[in-house]
């Protein structure tokens, strides 16, 4: 959605050594916002977004404008496409609708360009889950591949909202990268992961959306019975400013 950063670079790169062609899109999404001064505050950058698309390998940007996109906006789209169960937790649940709006955004993107590998960023890991059951459902001829957060030196996942937090507001950011990795340091069961993770984000004074352990592929949230690789994603606000993360962690079985 534009205001790029290395983050977008990334995926940029990676579709460069895997591809043929590479082929951004450029459109900030009304229908994926659930609050409209989050939407007008989204960064818009398009003279440096075109230059950063240009410098890491970007063949070609397209920018459509919200009247291709969707005609009859505001008033609501007819036709959506909704992913359920793993689009209707987490960040489904916290924002109704913006995954329908992801859905339908992705798939009429995926029906302009074709034949495809589709790059997107874990920071948004469910969003990735969600295309990906889209691409099986629906048939398109696209494989999704999911690349590597990347992050700043304070660990901060690299996000367009970041320039939206003054000096204070980034400091106290830094708790959702801390708290996953206070999860990472150690396997446990998915409650005390649970614990861990709300406590460090609480020590920030942040707002907390949700601090939750999933299944990586279904999104059911994980038990005391689970035990292996699983997801962790946070979600709080700092200062008005919206922010996600993840990682993956490791569950131990409860006693008992």
């Amino acid at each position: 959605m534009g205001a790029l950063h290395a983050g977008h670079a990334s995926l940029f790169r990676a579709a460069q050594r895997n591809g043929d062609v590479v082929l951004a899109t450029l459109f900030v999404n009304p229908r994926q916002f659930d609050d409209n001064r989050d939407l007008e505050a989204y960064p818009r950058t398009l003279e440096s977004d075109l230059a950063a698309a240009g410098a890491n390998g970007v063949d070609c940007l397209v920018t459509p404008t919200l009247e291709e996109m969707w005609p009859s906006y505001p008033a609501p789209t007819p036709t959506t496409v909704s992913v359920r169960g793993i689009g209707d937790t987490l960040e489904g649940a916290t924002r109704p609708g913006h995954f329908d709006g992801v859905a339908s955004v992705v798939a009429k993107l995926l029906t302009v360009t074709g034949p495809c590998r589709a790059y997107f960023g874990e920071k948004d890991f469910q969003q990735i889950a969600v295309v990906r059951q889209m691409v099986r459902d629906l048939g398109f001829d696209a494989e999704v591949v999911g690349c590597p957060i990347v992050r700043d030196a304070d660990g901060l996942a690299l996000s367009s909202r970041n320039v939206l937090l003054d000096g204070d507001g980034r400091q106290r950011a830094q708790a959702l990268s801390r708290a996953l990795r206070a999860v990472q340091s150690a396997p446990a069961t998915a409650s005390a992961h649970r614990r861990t993770l709300a406590a460090v984000l609480g020590e920030a004074g942040v707002d907390i959306a949700y601090a939750e352990v999933v299944d990586p592929v279904s999104f059911a949230p994980c038990s005391d019975d689970d035990a292996g690789e699983r997801r962790a994603l946070v979600a709080a606000t700092v200062d008005g400013v919206r922010l996600i993360d993840n990682a993956s962690v490791t569950l131990v079985r409860g006693e008992g």
